[in-house]
């Protein structure tokens, strides 16, 4: 099978400057040989007369949002590429990049990536890079869940009209708060280049090994938790009042990190992933992970997932750093870290609080539905 062609996912809420980002990645030479999809949404599209792009590179679907109604359009497209590249229809193309509409919620696009059997094969999903405009981002953020969404599944975040606002910090912080281990860019100072946003996802394909270290980022994860935790409790004012939680003010999206040192049986840990997939797959809006298994505990396993659908593990033929831990990083959405984190104690037969009993959730898998 030959190498899979990188995917890079370019999405933000309407007005967040994605088509003028897009141009100017365009000029680099990077991103020469690539494809360009553009999705808008409406019965006639525009953005297209506005992307600068190399004779056929460019793919416009204007027929319904990329995340519903266009989502079968997006399948079809993406295969019928790869058939034309692969019987010389059509010359080589070494990457895709799709621009989404800003109405998109990402998760049902990134599924479709992991989850068709022949996209899954010869596609691979290269990160996400989502624009967030620092004049209304506060506000799209408080009214439009996409565009949580859309913070919260990103590899990079790329802020937008920073020299339009006096001071985008608490934009920031908010920013962070939802997303914590992903980096933070701004085209005002020239940070967003394509060397920075492209080649971002679970894997590097120049060298086919798994980039562990730029992807997975889970200590920012668990840094995070514990300083929110540390905020929770800490009083604020004479009335007393708890300092605000932000990640349960954005729409209850989460983002936590579980780890254990302890070597996992894999008939354990498909047992924990099942059940958490089967009972709340709708609200794991990505997983990201690297895990010890008993059976291997030399060679870690990678996992990557979206909603109920998971990449095929790839095993690595050693840990990539001194870190031999397990590390699972969640973004969920209205599934908090306790009930997770008691399912994962559950099945690494740890005691704790509020824990479900194993026995009993493997004889009914249904009792998983109490968030």
């Amino acid at each position: 099978m030959p190498r899979p062609v990188p995917v890079s996912v370019i999405t933000g809420f309407l007005g967040a400057g994605k088509t003028t980002l897009l141009n100017r990645l365009l000029q680099d030479p990077l991103l020469s040989d690539s494809i360009v999809i553009v999705n808008e949404f409406g019965e006639i599209g525009l953005d297209h007369l506005f992307i600068e792009t190399r004779d056929d590179g460019m793919i416009l679907m204007a027929s319904g949002c990329l995340c519903c109604t266009i989502r079968g359009d997006l399948v079809d497209t993406l295969d019928d590429l790869m058939r034309k590249r692969d019987t010389g229809k059509i010359s080589e193309f070494q990457r895709i990049v799709i621009e989404t509409t800003g109405l998109a919620d990402p998760a049902p696009i990134l599924q479709s990536l992991l989850s068709h059997p022949y996209l899954a094969a010869r596609y691979a999903l290269d990160g996400v890079v989502t624009l967030v405009d620092a004049v209304n981002g506060f506000s799209t953020l408080d009214h439009h869940m996409e565009a949580v969404k859309q913070v919260a599944v990103a590899d990079r975040i790329v802020l937008t009209k920073s020299d339009l606002v006096d001071n985008a910090s608490n934009l920031k912080h908010r920013l962070h708060a939802l997303n914590p281990a992903a980096p933070m860019l701004d085209v005002i100072t020239g940070d967003a280049t394509a060397a920075a946003l492209i080649g971002t996802g679970p894997f590097d394909l120049a060298s086919k090994n798994p980039d562990v270290e730029r992807w997975l980022n889970a200590e920012a994860y668990h840094d995070h938790d514990h300083h929110h935790h540390h905020d929770h409790h800490r009083h604020d004012g004479p009335e007393g009042q708890h300092a605000h939680d932000v990640n349960r003010h954005d729409a209850h999206i989460r983002a936590f990190c579980l780890a254990t040192n302890d070597a996992i049986p894999s008939s354990a840990f498909e047992l924990f992933l099942s059940l958490l997939r089967s009972a709340h797959g709708e609200k794991l809006l990505r997983m990201k992970g690297i895990v010890k298994l008993a059976e291997t505990p030399d060679r870690p396993v990678i996992l990557h997932g979206v909603q109920h659908v998971f990449h095929p593990p790839v095993a690595l033929s050693a840990w990539p750093d001194a870190d031999h831990r397990t590390r699972l990083v969640f973004i969920t959405k209205d599934l908090g870290q306790s009930f997770v984190e008691g399912l994962w104690n559950a099945f690494l037969g740890r005691p704790g609080i509020d824990t479900p009993d194993r026995s009993a959730m493997l004889d009914n898998p249904l009792s998983l539905r109490r968030e």
